[in-house]
């Protein structure tokens, strides 16, 4: 494994909304210090060129306080930026090939919606599978939410770690007790408050509380 499990307690995600490149460093040194150890690139539309470059910035930022990158799709803007991994969905490249490519030493996590994608992701080799959506999602309106025994049912059949996503926030975090998550992945919940570090110390303190061991 290339990461510890307890890293994924806050799953950061960027909001390409809500930034410009000159305020990678705003953004991202209140939620490290607040201990957050992850963050996933996701630039949907941004060009390759701009891509790469934005994750080159974003590895020696996460890597100065010890957080590793994640860049959103593209296992080639991985390797060429340095990064430590990349998040693949249901339509991105397939997580097998994506494995021949990178090899044992990246870190490979895939969306699943259901049980099936989560054991074929597993099976396939990536390190985790984020899940959801758990109350919807502002960044995917067609997200379907899924019940809170389908992320049992999920988390009791796979071995590796699995992370809720989806509209999840400081006010029904709760609410994820019990699923069998390892952490929670959120873009709005942490980039859309005024107060950065405030909600990156309340979100790791609920989420120890409910998925830490």
């Amino acid at each position: 494994m290339k990461f510890d499990k307890r890293d994924l307690l806050v799953y950061a995600i960027t909001d390409e909304k809500r930034r410009s490149n000159k305020e990678w460093e705003k953004l991202l040194i209140p939620i490290f210090e607040a201990g957050i150890r992850i963050l996933q690139l996701r630039q949907k539309h941004a060009s390759h060129e701009e891509f790469v470059n934005s994750a080159r910035e974003l590895v020696e930022i996460c890597h100065r306080f010890g957080a590793k990158l994640i860049v959103n799709d593209d296992a080639g803007t991985c390797i060429e930026a340095g990064a430590d991994g990349v998040h693949l969905g249901q339509d991105d490249m397939p997580i097998a090939e994506a494995r021949k490519l990178l090899g044992d030493e990246y870190i490979i996590g895939a969306t699943a919606h259901n049980l099936d994608e989560a054991e074929k992701a597993e099976a396939d080799g990536a390190d985790y599978v984020g899940v959801g959506a758990a109350f919807g999602s502002n960044s995917k309106l067609d997200a379907r939410p899924i019940e809170l025994a389908d992320y049992r049912k999920i988390s009791d059949k796979i071995t590796i770690p699995m992370v809720a996503i989806g509209g999840i926030n400081p006010e029904n975090i709760d609410l994820l007790s019990g699923s069998g998550a390892d952490g929670v992945a959120v873009i709005s919940a942490l980039f859309a408050n005024d107060d950065i570090r405030e909600a990156a110390d309340v979100l790791m303190a609920k989420s120890r509380s409910l998925f830490g061991n």
